[in-house]
């Protein structure tokens, strides 16, 4: 295969979508439209990749700067022609050519292998068969060979008969292109430069003209419309679906799934009804999701138990754990192995070390939990004084009784015994029984709440 250039045309305002956002950054599966674009040139392993954008500017760069892209500017939108001149100057010589479409998320990898074969020494155009090709312009064959892209407003009755559509992306010798993008002319009620016009160009010049057809009409399917991206994404969820049944994971129903990111599952792993994922999660062999729960950039290792309406956002799950229902986990939070967290629990920040358990309406939040720690219904570790965030120390077996109030900064000796109800404000020992009880109510007049503390620049 020759040298593989790949010019990404996303310089569309999507007027359609009635936003003030750049079509392409709308998301499909947690990721912009453009990005699964992108990600599909990369699988193709070329020389340059050149996107070309226009409306939405620098914001459109800026969510891509991680990426190694060559990014140009069409500053007048006069067409997808006018589009791939300005990537020109880009171009390598000794070069094939793929044209893609930035509003087309699932573009298909092999597809566009099975395109750029057929690119050398002549021209080469990806189509499908529409069943209602209103709007699309037709592929007007001789046998095999194209002879013209016909547009729907300039086709004969005959023509608009045909079914073989094109979808935009195609590919080409450089030394074609070049050649073929000078001779571009706007001579048309648009004013705008078309590079489908490259056909007529070719066929004049005796260059064969070939296209392949794909019976995936998604994966070559422009967004337009929120409509449109709504159809698009339920289609991208239900193959992301069929991709993690095929790996072994079962999906009690796999039209309520939703991938927003990336989902990795072990051997035998269960997720039941209107789950999602975001970010990049993690799931080990045989882990259970219940319904309705949403995990975000999470690992969870083998053999745990999510229940219903658990709530996980950055944090890490140890093997044979069980968390829920209506649990919530927020960032920071690390439970090893053999851990229990029940409902109404929420954790921020805090490290549970083996075989502890949090199993009822507490808050455990900046926090070190030791080994085999159990902590009552009802139990607030208080770490915020209004300014400032403190940190509370649970040391291995300790018992807190329920509803109880442990007042940070303080420590839980090992094998300590909090009373229920009680209000800790100062550290307790180890091997106690540690209680606090007073009738007295007591008022504090002129007392000042503390103030924010100046950290060091």
């Amino acid at each position: 295969m020759s040298n593989l250039n790949i010019v990404i045309l996303a310089a569309g305002k999507g007027t359609r979508m009635h936003s003030n956002q750049p079509k392409v950054l709308h998301k499909i599966g947690g990721k912009p439209i453009l990005g699964h674009v992108i990600a599909c040139a990369k699988a193709l392993n070329p020389e340059k990749i050149i996107v070309v954008y226009g409306f939405g500017g620098e914001i459109v760069r800026e969510a891509f700067l991680h990426e190694n892209i060559i990014w140009v500017n069409q500053a007048e939108q006069l067409g997808t022609g006018h589009a791939v001149q300005q990537a020109l100057p880009h171009l390598d010589v000794d070069a094939n050519t793929l044209i893609l479409l930035g509003d087309v998320p699932l573009v298909d990898v092999e597809a566009c292998k099975g395109l750029i074969a057929q690119a050398n020494n002549q021209l080469a155009i990806l189509s499908f068969i529409k069943a209602d090709p209103t709007g699309y312009g037709r592929i007007v064959r001789n046998n095999q060979l194209v002879t013209a892209i016909v547009e729907h407003k300039d086709a004969t009755e005959a023509q608009r008969k045909i079914q073989e559509v094109n979808t935009g992306i195609m590919a080409m010798p450089n030394q074609y292109l070049t050649s073929w993008l000078s001779e571009l002319t706007n001579n048309n009620a648009q004013g705008e430069y078309y590079l489908t016009d490259i056909v007529a160009l070719a066929v004049r010049q005796n260059i064969a003209v070939v296209a392949e057809m794909t019976e995936d009409e998604f994966s070559v399917t422009g967004i337009n419309s929120k409509g449109d991206l709504a159809q698009i994404e339920r289609e991208h969820q239900i193959r992301t679906a069929n991709k993690l049944m095929q790996q072994g994971v079962t999906l009690k129903d796999p039209a309520r799934l939703d991938v927003r990111g990336n989902l990795s599952c072990g051997r035998d792993s269960e997720i039941d009804v209107n789950c999602v994922f975001e970010g990049n999660v993690t799931l080990g062999d045989n882990v259970k999701i219940g319904a309705n729960c949403v995990i975000k950039n999470a690992t969870i290792k083998a053999n745990v138990q999510i229940l219903a309406f658990t709530h996980i956002d950055d944090a890490e799950i140890g093997e044979n754990s069980r968390i829920g229902p209506y649990a919530r986990l927020r960032p920071g939070t690390i439970l090893q192995n053999d851990t229990h967290v029940g409902n109404f629990v929420e954790l921020k920040n805090a490290q549970v070390d083996v075989g502890s358990k949090i199993n009822h309406l507490s808050y455990v939040g900046d926090a070190t939990i030791g080994k085999n720690v159990n902590i009552g219904a009802g139990t607030i570790t208080c770490n915020y004084d209004g300014a400032n965030k403190f940190k509370t120390v649970i040391e291995d077996e300790a018992f807190i009784g329920s509803d109880t109030q442990l007042i940070a900064p303080v420590t839980i000796g090992k094998r300590a015994t909090i009373a229920a109800g009680s209000t800790i404000t100062k550290d307790a020992p180890a091997d106690a029984l540690t209680f606090c009880r007073t009738k007295d109510q007591k008022s504090i007049m002129g007392w000042k709440r503390p103030q924010k503390l100046k950290r060091p620049d």
